[in-house]
């Protein structure tokens, strides 16, 4: 099947080999509707437990097995329903059963409320006495010690409830964008030199703003943000709905800021988010440089935002089916040991993967780590892109998979700082794999390129939206009104900071904040960058050192949430409380750039 037309096909007419495997979870909407039944039974043993987790140790761990058990079926059933609605977000029984399954989540949050306050109110000499009365306590260990640890953010059990309840209106924001976005969204085509319609949607907006004709560029990114201007009053609501809900909770739970309720939850400083954005500051003059390094190679008068990304090199860039990428990328993590290689394999041919672009499906890409296995969801082109990003989401996928197998459930999902970390090691292993094995000095132009601007759009740009979130929610929090001309007057005064004098910052750009989806998932853009940053230390000391390094890493992608996040990197031999691993990665690109224009004038002569 190839990805390469212009006609989207209808979800119903896509080729099942390149779907998920969604009956791996449920193997029919019934199934899903039973185990909805299955749930509220094991809901109605809740109220049995409750007043009473303090009373002994049985009470305490039967409680704990009857939350896990109620948090797998949790799981399945709003990963069914999240997997069915994203791949036809246009399917009104996918819209129902996903509306279903967040009451569901919510009401189920409001009914497990009680727990924590009543962890916290057990003395510590009790706690211990119960974890050695009950030898199977241990494994819920770290999740106590965490509840008790936010202590001074956990109210009484009538307002923990309260705060559940309103987990529904909270999403409220997302789901607007996410229809907004994906089921609502519709652009004008764009005209190719021999007068065919090009279809303009959110997943193949990246791909004409890659071509080579410039016109193509220049209509594409003119109409798609023409379109978006058009809402620009209800996306800047939506975005002030997200950040209002943001700090009601943070008020609610007695943070200073937003973004310090955000990273509490996962442990992490903020100044390690604060470090980021300085020491990225510190090294702004790498990308101006870039920018005009771009400008050059491209022979243009203005670089435009719409120039950004087209290869300097396009007649360098070749179609990668999906077939070859899935080979490539098998072999670029060889050096990860045959076990690793062999999780992805089973990946490849267990339909972990749903492939192709169809009518309504969510743009983007992503992993969701079910325990059964887990979901990957793809946009795939058969361009060099399409091919890192499945190195990418498999990182995650992987990184999932020896989480649930190593670590109890209390302690395998890894937290979101983590969680870019091992998608970004896979890109850096591809790009050093594929580097090796090109003597051609224009391909190995090409794909320099290519790794430059992941720096650029991870490193560089994942920081400038870090920034934007941290500064309208900062704003919200001194009383500025987040309207529409707040939001498009910071977005071109941060693109001007960033790229610099060499680029024209069109005023289209300043709608971009309005189409991306990461705004809603409270403050998590920054960990794109840091996690980066220590992608990038950790695939240089797997090819410096091989197995120790590697007997590392595996180890931190087995690790869940067993350690705190700081922690476990600072096993794997990163330490991202100190600028240096970003410090380094920035560095590494100023020596790429002095690579580029050192083999591109050698090209030229």
């Amino acid at each position: 099947m190839s990805s390469e037309n212009n006609q989207i096909l209808k979800r119903a007419e896509a080729d099942p080999a390149y779907t998920w495997a969604i009956e791996d979870i449920f193997p029919s909407d019934e199934a899903w509707e039973a185990a909805v039944e299955k749930l509220q039974e094991k809901t109605g043993e809740i109220a049995g437990y409750q007043g009473t987790l303090g009373d002994s140790a049985k009470q305490l761990y039967g409680y704990c097995l009857l939350e896990t058990q109620i948090n797998d079926l949790l799981e399945n059933i709003y990963g069914y329903a999240n997997r069915q609605y994203d791949v036809d977000t246009t399917n009104s029984t996918y819209q129902a059963m996903m509306a279903k399954a967040t009451s569901i989540y919510v009401e189920c949050s409001g009914k497990l409320a009680f727990s924590s306050p009543e962890i916290l109110a057990i003395p510590d000499e009790t706690l211990e006495q119960f974890f050695a009365d009950e030898p199977g306590l241990s494994i819920y260990r770290r999740s106590i010690m965490e509840i008790r640890r936010m202590k001074e953010h956990i109210l009484s059990p009538a307002e923990e409830k309260l705060l559940a309840a309103a987990g529904e209106l909270a999403g409220g924001p997302e789901t607007i964008f996410s229809m907004m976005d994906n089921a609502d969204a519709s652009f004008p085509p764009v005209i190719d030199p021999d007068g065919h319609e090009l279809s303009l949607t959110n997943g193949t907006f990246g791909s004409l703003l890659e071509s080579p004709d410039r016109n193509i560029r220049r209509d594409a990114f003119m109409n798609f943000y023409h379109t978006i201007q058009k809402h620009q009053n209800t996306s800047a609501a939506v975005l002030a709905a997200q950040i209002n809900q943001l700090k009601f909770f943070a008020q609610a739970r007695k943070y200073p800021s937003t973004m310090e309720a955000a990273l509490n939850v996962t442990n992490v400083p903020v100044s390690v988010y604060k470090n980021l954005i300085q020491t990225v500051h510190d090294n702004m003059g790498f990308l101006h440089k870039y920018m005009a390094l771009r400008k050059k190679l491209l022979g243009v008068n203005e670089l435009h935002m719409y120039d950004l990304y087209t290869p300097m090199v396009p007649d360098a860039d070749v179609k990668i089916t999906y077939e070859e990428a899935k080979k490539t990328v098998m072999d670029a993590v060889h050096v990860l040991g045959a076990d690793y290689q062999a999780i992805l394999e089973e990946g490849f041919n267990n339909r972990w993967i749903d492939v192709y672009e169809n009518v309504g499906k969510r743009s983007g890409a992503y992993s969701a780590g079910h325990k059964v296995h887990p979901f990957v969801l793809l946009n795939h082109k058969d361009n060099l892109n399409s091919e890192f990003t499945l190195a990418h989401e498999m990182g995650h996928a992987i990184h999932s998979w020896l989480s649930n197998k190593n670590q109890p459930a209390p302690d395998a999902e890894y937290v979101i700082f983590v969680a870019e970390v091992a998608s970004t090691c896979n890109e850096a292993l591809l790009m050093q794999h594929l580097l090796k094995n090109t003597t051609d000095r224009r391909v190995r132009a090409y794909l320099i390129n290519y790794f430059l601007e992941q720096f650029r759009t991870t490193l560089y740009r994942q920081t400038m939206f870090a920034e934007f979130e941290m500064k309208i929610n900062e704003a919200s929090e001194q009383g500025i009104g987040i309207t529409s001309d707040f939001l498009k007057g910071l977005y071109h005064q941060l693109n001007a900071l960033y790229y610099g004098s060499d680029v024209v910052i069109d005023e289209e750009i300043d709608m971009e904040w309005a189409r991306i989806p990461h705004f809603y998932y409270n403050f998590y853009v920054f960990q794109y960058a840091t996690g980066f940053s220590a992608a990038m230390a950790l695939s240089q000391r797997i090819l410096k050192e091989g197995e120790p390094a590697v007997k590392d890493y595996i180890r931190f992608l087995s690790g869940g949430c067993s350690k705190d996040p700081i922690s476990l990197l600072r096993g794997a031999g990163v330490d991202m409380e100190s600028p240096k691993p970003i410090e380094d990665a920035l560095n590494m690109f100023n020596e790429l750039l002095d690579e580029m224009a050192s083999l591109c004038q050698s090209m030229d002569n």
